[in-house]
């Protein structure tokens, strides 16, 4: 401001003082068409002008400044995260069905049980199949030491092959039949598939049973947990197995580190995304199947990049890019300089700075859109 004054007393001083003289001189300059007086002439302004800014620089006129705030760079490690929703699950969740039709006449769990993979969980009636299979056992071993006797004799070169390859088919589909009857005999027996917990029990020991929507029961290891999402198409090659994810359950008020342990190789054409699986670990038994989960999954990661808060970086009419730093820093001054630089990746409010920076440069944080270039700063 005071600049300014100044500037004006000097003009009017100067002005007011040979106004009528000058522009008198000037005018009649400009009607004679001399060239030469008239450059003379506009060197002499030029002059006056010269020895105006010579003193204001004596006089030492305080330049604009501003208050800011600022923050010295460093190198760091920049993580870039896809967040994105996903399904708890486990594909160990299943309803047992029974494989054969019949009177339950066994129920040996019960709802919130702990089994073991092969236990045996009920019975179903056989409908007399554990007395064919002794009467089938009986006849295969009445084939077999026909067979065994036949084929001694035959060793010995007695009796005919016909006789003795009727013998050994007489024996091997007597076997067959005791295996086939006792395979049927085995789907009486309700079996475990997988270790895990009995989640609930839909029927009671005495009912008919037959495979059915709902199922005998339903039982659930919670200890293979994995979350199932879609990711978009443009981060194929970004992803690969064992990448680390931050897996959020908002249920919960946990994060828990999985990793993908599975990549789809196929596109979906409605929706351009493909399916990923990522395993969660569940020591406290804590998730369950269909809970929702939040995923942050690193795809991009630079340990030593340069960064500074998103809102630093700012645009000019060229579309450049751009910060303020300090140069000349005394203290808690120094003068403001532009610098253009060339953006990254974003995450969390932080961008890289892949040129036009480096550490130790010191940045305006606060007060960026109220300087210029060459202003003088306060901090």
């Amino acid at each position: 401001m005071k600049k300014i004054l100044i500037i004006s007393t000097l003009a009017i001083l100067l002005f007011s003082c040979g106004k009528k003289e000058d522009n008198a001189n000037i005018d009649a300059l400009i009607s004679s068409k001399n060239v030469k007086e008239l450059q003379a002439k506009k060197a002499l302004i030029q002059a006056d002008l010269a020895k105006i800014d010579d003193a204001l620089a004596i006089l030492d006129v305080k330049k604009e400044e501003a208050l800011v705030s600022v923050l010295t760079v460093k190198d760091s490690v920049f993580s870039h995260y896809l967040e994105i929703q996903g399904s708890v699950n486990t594909k160990e969740n299943i309803l047992v069905q029974p494989e054969f039709q019949g009177t339950l006449v066994a129920l040996n769990v019960k709802a919130g049980q702990r089994v073991s993979k092969g236990q045996i969980l009920g019975r179903i009636d056989d409908a007399g199949l554990s007395q064919q299979v002794a009467s089938l056992e009986n006849q295969y071993a009445l084939a077999k030491t026909t067979f065994e006797r036949q084929k001694n004799l035959w060793d010995q070169k007695i009796g005919s092959e016909m006789q003795y390859l009727q013998a050994q088919t007489q024996m091997i589909s007597a076997q067959r039949g005791v295996a086939q009857i006792k395979a049927q005999l085995s789907k009486t027996v309700i079996r475990a598939p997988f270790t895990g917990t009995i989640d609930d029990v839909f029927v009671e020991k005495g009912q008919v049973v037959a495979p059915s929507a709902q199922g005998l029961m339903r039982i659930v290891n919670l200890s293979n947990m994995y979350v199932s999402t879609s990711i978009p198409e443009t981060y194929i090659g970004k992803l690969k197995v064992g990448t680390e994810v931050d897996v959020l359950l908002t249920s919960l008020g946990k994060t828990y580190k999985g990793k993908v342990r599975q990549i789809g190789n196929f596109v979906n054409p409605s929706n351009r995304s493909f399916g990923i699986e990522v395993s969660v670990p569940n020591p406290e038994n804590l998730l369950r199947p269909n809970q929702v989960a939040n995923l942050k999954i690193t795809d991009y990661i630079n340990k030593n990049a340069v960064v500074v808060p998103t809102n630093v970086i700012l645009e000019d009419g060229q579309k450049n890019k751009f910060v303020y730093i300090v140069t000349n820093s005394n203290g808690k001054t120094g003068i403001a300089k532009k610098v253009i630089v060339k953006p990254g990746q974003s995450s969390n409010n932080i961008t890289e700075v892949l040129s036009g920076l480096s550490a130790e440069d010191i940045i305006v944080t606060e007060g960026a859109n109220a300087i210029s270039d060459g202003m003088k700063l306060n901090f």
